[in-house]
């Protein structure tokens, strides 16, 4: 599952391990709620203060194709954002199915779009895991996607490479699932270069749960200045060997086999693993993010994120946790607040 490599950890509608199916229906509702608990806030440095000058630090040249370095070098091309046919109408937002260009593929998606003139500030959502061969679109965050709409921001939720309608790339699950990353870039760029009427396109967000929150690590390190701000749901590592090592080798999952053939373990490679884990580019992150966990996720675990933030707070950056006593990997009765604390982040970022 992975930051672009691992493939585990259970989210909401379905998303799971790799190679299992997970149905939840508390996954798939609201949530009642009652407040977060033990918030760990780091004040901001700035959104543009990767280095002391404030400008951007200089890309590390990449050693492999295959690495985040790679993908900060790389042209990344979204365009062609088109709107399909009507999949929902409520009395607060209209659902299209859409269709993007990724660097030459087509992705497929949804859009939800408020019900008025706008423009609305928008925001690009990343799903976890959920086996391509189940997958259909728009799945892995109806509840996000139906809340944010409500509350006046346009969701595009991208289905990734190989997901739905999307176009196949036969080579994106041995190379660490870094086309995910590049899809996620490119909805903002088709968001952008559409030049909608009712989007703000001065004002976007990315939200990721589960594996997209491994995708929105990813794609900060990658493209600092792309986006006004970002959140994560129960994210996985930010070092895909972990990953891997949970998810994918003790299930015996052949892909492993196939990454370290073409790619060398972290023992017999380490630059390469060094080279796509986003914690390894904290510095070069400018917006602020939002971190939400649960103390009982059993499937990503919290160490893994307080690992994480301890390296966005060494490099100074605006990084803020929160911690859920009691709540798993899914969320229950305190996702809706949860939600209340995300729509404020976004709000005082993209408003």
């Amino acid at each position: 599952m992975v930051l672009a490599v691992a493939v585990g950890c259970t989210g909401s509608d379905g998303e799971g391990a790799a190679g299992t199916r997970t149905a939840s229906a508390s996954a798939r509702g609201g949530g009642e709620a009652s407040g977060a608990t033990a918030t760990a806030s780091v004040p901001a440095s700035g959104p543009a203060s990767a280095t002391a000058s404030g400008s951007v630090p200089v890309s590390p040249s990449p050693g492999d194709p295959v690495s985040l370095p790679a993908l900060m070098e790389r042209e990344q091309r979204g365009s062609d954002l088109r709107l399909g046919g009507v999949r929902v109408r409520t009395d607060a937002y209209t659902q299209y199915a859409v269709t993007y260009r990724s660097n030459g593929l087509k992705v497929s998606g949804i859009m939800n779009v408020p019900r008025g003139e706008g423009p609305f500030p928008a925001l690009v959502l990343a799903h976890g895991y959920i086996d391509p061969d189940i997958y259909t679109t728009g799945r892995g965050m109806p509840r996000e996607q139906d809340v944010l709409a409500r509350n006046g921001y346009v969701v595009l939720h991208t289905d990734y490479r190989n997901h739905a309608g999307s176009d196949d790339d036969p080579d994106n699950d041995v190379n660490l699932r870094l086309g995910y990353t590049e899809d996620v870039i490119n909805a903002v760029h088709a968001l952008r270069s559409a030049s909608r009427p009712n989007v703000d396109d001065g004002r976007i967000g990315l939200l990721g749960r589960s594996m997209g929150g491994g995708v929105v690590y990813n794609a900060l390190v990658v493209a600092p200045g792309l986006v006004d701000a970002a959140a994560v749901y129960a994210p996985v590592s930010s070092r895909p060997e972990e990953n891997i090592d949970r998810f994918q080798r003790p299930e015996g999952d052949p892909l492993v086999e196939e990454i370290e053939a073409a790619h060398g373990t972290p023992q017999e490679n380490p630059e390469f693993w060094r080279q796509v884990s986003p914690v390894t580019y904290v510095d070069r992150v400018t917006e602020p993010l939002l971190i939400h966990h649960g103390t009982a996720d059993d499937t990503c675990p919290l160490a893994w994120t307080r690992a994480t933030v301890a390296a966005f707070e060494e490099a100074g950056k605006d990084v803020e946790l929160r911690t859920y006593r009691g709540e798993g990997h899914t969320f229950g009765p305190r996702w809706a607040d949860s939600m209340d604390v995300t729509m404020s982040f976004f709000d005082r970022h993209l408003r």
